[in-house]
């Protein structure tokens, strides 16, 4: 397999990756700061589609700074945001910016100590520039093309796998619940002698395999903003990113797998043979 890190990338003005690093570190310390301090309260559902489908004021109000801040910063640069949607031109430009304020929402809501700040600045080749805020853990997990990853500035290297056995093997639900092969996955893992664990955050699942908590984490569906923060800190940790069928894309469109190399062919073995049952 291939990792993506090794694939052929735009080159990036040295002095937009250290800005772009910086703003968005200031970014996600503020971020940490608003979520902890909000916890728990002020939310709604946004839509009788799921009663999990939440909004909160602080959803809005840290994606309207977020906003502020980057069009200030770097005017040119379009944002696309859960909250807002995107910039006119975001499709096209060279460069773009994605941020979900609050990536768990429902656990935010809850009081359950497990969600996350995402930021990233993609271009054609992947993520830029990835910063991700672990609040609950006062975690700021950063990574820049070329330059590493780091944990409240610690590099991060990831330690490869020889198996799953003993391993924590992460996903995510679907929209509307358990997605198609889900539990025929959770059973292979579990006769691999793995674990799998559906923790509320998508940004914080990919992040556990580069701080190497979890040997890969499988997503089924996504959307850019879950997940390009924490995309840029695996792919800079040393970790493999593939799509359903094996291929290392920059953000894959159909499903994303993020491992440790020794176990992602085994990971994505389950993944294709219980997804071909859930069909």
């Amino acid at each position: 397999m291939t990792l993506l890190s090794s694939r052929p990338s735009r080159p990036v003005e040295p002095g937009l990756l250290s800005k772009a690093l910086e703003v968005a570190g200031r970014l996600a310390n503020d971020a940490t700061d608003v979520i902890t301090a909000t916890a728990g309260r002020g939310a709604h559902p946004a839509t009788l589609d799921s009663p999990f489908d939440w909004v909160t004021d602080t959803d809005r109000i840290l994606e309207r700074h977020t906003r502020r801040v980057l069009t200030a910063e770097f005017p040119g640069i379009p944002v696309v945001g859960h909250e807002f949607g995107a910039d006119h031109g975001a499709d096209v430009a060279e460069y773009r910016w994605v941020v979900d304020s609050v990536d768990g929402t429902a656990n935010y809501v809850a009081g359950v100590p497990w969600c996350a700040y995402s930021l990233a600045l993609v271009d054609a080749s992947g993520p830029v520039v990835g910063v991700v805020a672990d609040p609950y853990r006062a975690q700021i997990y950063a990574a820049a093309r070329g330059r590493g990853a780091r944990a409240n500035g610690k590099p991060l290297k990831l330690v490869d796998r020889a198996g799953t056995a003993g391993a924590i093997v992460c996903t995510e639900l679907a929209r509307k619940g358990p997605w198609p092969g889900m539990g025929e996955f959770i059973e292979r893992a579990a006769a691999a002698h793995a674990g799998v664990r559906v923790l509320g955050s998508a940004a914080l699942s990919i992040a556990q395999v580069a701080l190497g908590h979890a040997a890969a984490a499988v997503l089924h569906s996504y959307h850019e903003w879950d997940v390009a923060g924490s995309v840029a800190m695996a792919i800079e940790a040393g970790a493999v990113v593939l799509d359903k069928h094996g291929e290392d894309t920059a953000l894959p469109t159909d499903g994303l797998l993020v491992a440790a190399p020794g176990v992602a062919d085994e990971v994505l073995g389950w993944w294709q043979e219980t997804a071909a049952v859930g069909t």
